[in-house]
């Protein structure tokens, strides 16, 4: 936890943890604002965690969130209130303390002279040029000119998009200026956590220092991103700063909206509520099966686009196969609740799916889409949509519940001019160039071509994108497609899997012949290559630019 005094009555810092809390009360803070929104990363707490360690120390905490570069007039005036009002001394945070000390800036416009605000903030360590511009530009971000940094490529994102499409663009025309803008500290493989919610993989081997992954060669601008100027080809960082391009690649992922479900945070990771979704937690979905004995256990999926469509029924298989095989399945009422129609959107795979859901004696609940939940009271609430009926409301009580959180595209993505009506990257689904910018591409979870989310739809993408990347630097047209290629290896069971591989429009895309790999059954081969192979791959391989059986399709000519 690093803390910079602005005066003696506000400091700033940068993303606190709810363990921070009991230093911060000895340094004799009395007061907390939080000036980041909730979701904006993988690992980040959520307000209401802080809120509740702050809450032991008597620690008065206050949640203004800040889209990053968006400050507007009546934030500054917002947090200007709570400056009169809080008791003093008062810690401000967001991810790196620059928005917090932005809003005090901007609070202080027309109280102090600018050459005290500029010493104070300057006596904290921040961008004075950032600070003088945001004032006199009324809290906007102007793009820089004079200073800008720029590169041939710029990739928004360092996850399993951005650094695989940066690897597979360096392998094909290795002088490339390529920076890659993220500011996580961690890049983890995702596709692990439900492994590890099911006592297989442990979650330590998930993850990864992103300094360890970048590939040699490529700038890591380890910022967030504010706010996209495609017109000036310029993205906008978090504190003002200005990185333009010649092209733009935008891969930044998803935002996991865990306020999407009233009272959610109140009670994640206790009282027996748990999701594979975030990195700290999967380890208690793997606690809580095996303390279970007896009892409702609930899996739910929210409405689509999300994140690996299979991930919640994957818990529930996982978790209803330990219970087997530990004879408390006659005990234990499995119900999943999907808030779409069907148990899997591509129906060769259902039946191999619905056998499992026989044999684990769960109860499927369409077109239930939790809304609420009470932890400590063990109740969950349910809006039901019925096809033609009017939506009702259905409560129901839980000793454990796995939870998969609605998602949607991050706010700085959804409120740029590169979004579609829908809020997600707007691209050609063959060429995943953006339909309005020629010089941007994008891939993975953000866009939006109607594909799977899946780090194997991702692996398949970077190719295409590099492909067709460096044909338009040559000064040629695309010549490489995607086919909406995704994989979603189901874990029905501790030593199988039915490996579902597909493209657009639900056209089954094998990787392997059917005697190896039938993938529309159960196979230990499949188990084996999601277990043992895949890892490997991912790290070693697709991270690296080894495009191992991800060769892009060349365009066909019409």
């Amino acid at each position: 936890m690093t803390i910079k005094a602005i005066n003696s009555e506000i400091s700033v810092a940068p993303q606190i943890t709810p363990d921070d809390l009991t230093d911060i009360a000895q340094l004799g803070f009395r007061s907390v604002i939080c000036n980041r929104p909730d979701g904006e990363g993988a690992d980040q707490p959520t307000f209401e965690e802080i809120e509740a360690a702050a809450g032991k120390f008597g620690i008065e905490v206050h949640y203004l969130p800040i889209v990053a570069g968006k400050v507007r007039d009546e934030d500054a005036d917002a947090f200007n209130v709570l400056m009169s009002t809080l008791p003093k001394p008062v810690l401000a945070y967001c991810r790196t303390g620059t928005r917090s000390a932005t809003l005090w800036s901007l609070s202080q416009s027309d109280k102090l002279p600018l050459a005290d605000i500029l010493a104070q903030s300057k006596s904290a360590g921040y961008d004075m040029a950032g600070v003088v511009r945001r004032i006199a530009n009324g809290g906007r971000t102007p793009t820089e000119s004079a200073e800008d940094a720029r590169f041939d490529v710029v990739i928004v994102g360092g996850g399993a998009a951005g650094i695989s499409v940066a690897s597979s663009l360096l392998a094909r025309k290795s002088d490339l200026n390529v920076a890659i803008i993220d500011p996580a500290d961690v890049h983890y493989y995702q596709p692990g956590w439900t492994m590890v919610g099911g006592g297989i993989f442990n979650a330590s081997d998930t993850a990864k220092t992103m300094g360890s992954l970048i590939p040699r060669g490529v700038h890591w601008i380890k910022s967030a991103v504010a706010a996209f100027e495609p017109q000036d080809n310029a993205v906008v960082l978090d504190g003002c700063r200005v990185v333009k391009y010649g092209r733009l690649v935008v891969c930044p992922g998803l935002k996991l909206d865990w306020h999407g479900v009233e009272g959610l945070v109140d009670t994640l990771g206790k009282n027996g509520v748990t999701s594979n979704y975030r990195y700290d937690l999967a380890p208690y979905t793997w606690r809580l099966v095996q303390e279970m004995d007896a009892g409702r256990a609930l899996f739910t999926q929210p409405p689509m686009p999300i994140k690996c469509a299979g991930a919640p029924q994957k818990a529930m298989y996982l978790s209803a196969d330990f219970w087997v095989k530990t004879a408390r399945l006659g005990s234990i009422d499995i119900q999943f609740m999907n808030a779409g129609g069907v148990l899997f959107g591509v129906k060769d795979y259902v039946p191999a799916l619905m056998n499992y859901v026989e044999r684990y004696g769960a109860q499927l609940n369409f077109f239930h889409n939790l809304v609420s939940i009470d932890g400590p009271a063990k109740k969950a609430v349910f809006e039901v949509k019925q096809p033609g009926q009017e939506p009702t409301r259905f409560e129901t009580d839980f000793d454990m519940i796995h939870v998969t959180p609605p998602q949607t595209a991050p706010d700085f993505i959804r409120v740029s001019p590169l979004a579609d009506g829908a809020g997600w990257v707007d691209v050609d689904q063959s060429t995943l160039r953006h339909k309005t910018y020629d010089n941007i591409w994008s891939l993975g979870d953000v866009m939006n071509a109607p594909n799977a989310k899946t780090a194997a739809a991702a692996r398949k993408q970077a190719p295409v994108v590099a492909e067709n990347l460096v044909s338009d630097i040559e000064g040629h047209s695309a010549t490489a497609q995607y086919d909406g290629y995704g994989s979603c290896p189901l874990t029905v069971e501790r030593g199988k899997i039915v490996l579902a591989e597909f493209g657009y429009g639900g056209t089954l895309l094998p990787s392997f012949p059917r005697w190896l790999v039938d993938g529309t059954k159960p196979t230990r081969t499949a188990w084996l290559l999601k277990e043992r192979i895949l890892p490997p791959i991912y790290w070693r391989a697709m991270l690296r630019g080894k495009e191992w059986m991800a060769k892009p399709e060349k365009v066909t000519a019409s």
